[in-house]
């Protein structure tokens, strides 16, 4: 199936690791240019040398952070600069610390509200403009079942998420009649570094091992495994791509049919 996403340009948050990395991959086989965004330079470096070569599509690593506006806005304007264009943005940076409420400090409140949800705001923001300049665009902020799914042991994902889910379907409404196509995809469990993390975080909360945690987060899934980076990239380009021309305003979970009361103990 052919995609319609040669030549296209790309940005993504987080390129450099996980799901932002495996969706820069699946990109640029697909024939787009991809420019791939994080905040550790070495990282970025390292990532843009890896990712797929062949063909014509062209990686372009920018060092930047999504917690700064500054940031945010010279990365969109380095690639129109670069490209002459910007037709898609994958928000994919940034994660929250999970954790019970007593636990929380402001400051994790804070940081999480400020780069998962803020920091899809800013690309959004100072994407936007240049997408209306050359006709449309897609945008796919890729969320977490947090915000349709909360847990107690996640509430800053969960607050997070739910927001970033709101701003999304508020923003399909109004620029859907400009062309520019906006959704979400909500993932549950991904094998990363950040879940692994989050294991480490749930087994302190309920006082268990992490292996103890990682059973029971199996348990909540009917499909009996955690999810691959690359099951949650291939539904991100898709959704970006010529041949979701109808989605708008969508929120695409991607968890397997996760169940998190069965996580209780």
């Amino acid at each position: 199936m052919d995609l319609g996403l040669r030549g296209k340009v790309a940005v993504i948050t987080g390129g450099s690791k996980g799901i932002g990395y495996a969706s820069a991959d699946t990109f640029l086989r697909e024939g787009a240019h991809v420019a791939i965004c994080a905040r550790n330079r070495a990282r970025l470096e390292e990532a843009a040398g890896e990712l797929w070569e062949e063909g014509e599509a062209e990686v372009l690593p920018v060092q930047a952070d999504m917690g700064n506006r500054g940031d945010v806005k010279r990365l969109m304007k380095t690639v129109y600069d670069r490209f002459g264009r910007l037709d898609i943005l994958v928000n994919c940076a940034g994660s929250s610390p999970g954790g019970l409420l007593e636990d929380l400090t402001e400051e994790q409140w804070l940081t999480s509200v400020n780069l998962k949800f803020m920091g899809y705001v800013r690309a959004m923001t100072e994407a936007i403009p240049y997408m209306l300049r050359t006709g449309g665009g897609r945008i796919v902020n890729v969320i977490g079942n947090d915000g349709v799914k909360p847990a107690y042991f996640e509430l800053t994902p969960s607050a997070a998420n739910a927001a970033d889910i709101a701003v999304t379907q508020a923003l399909a409404e109004q620029y859907g009649p400009k062309g520019i196509l906006i959704n979400g995809v909500n993932p549950g469990p991904v094998a990363t570094d950040r879940w692994d993390g989050l294991e480490k975080q749930i087994a302190k909360d309920k006082g268990i091992t992490q292996d103890e945690a990682h059973a029971l987060a199996l348990k909540s899934l009917p499909l009996g495994r955690i999810c691959t980076v690359q099951e949650v990239a291939d539904v991100v380009v898709f959704v970006a791509s010529e041949r979701a021309s109808y989605l708008n305003g969508a929120m695409i979970t991607v968890d397997g049919g996760q169940r998190k009361a069965l996580m209780d103990v």
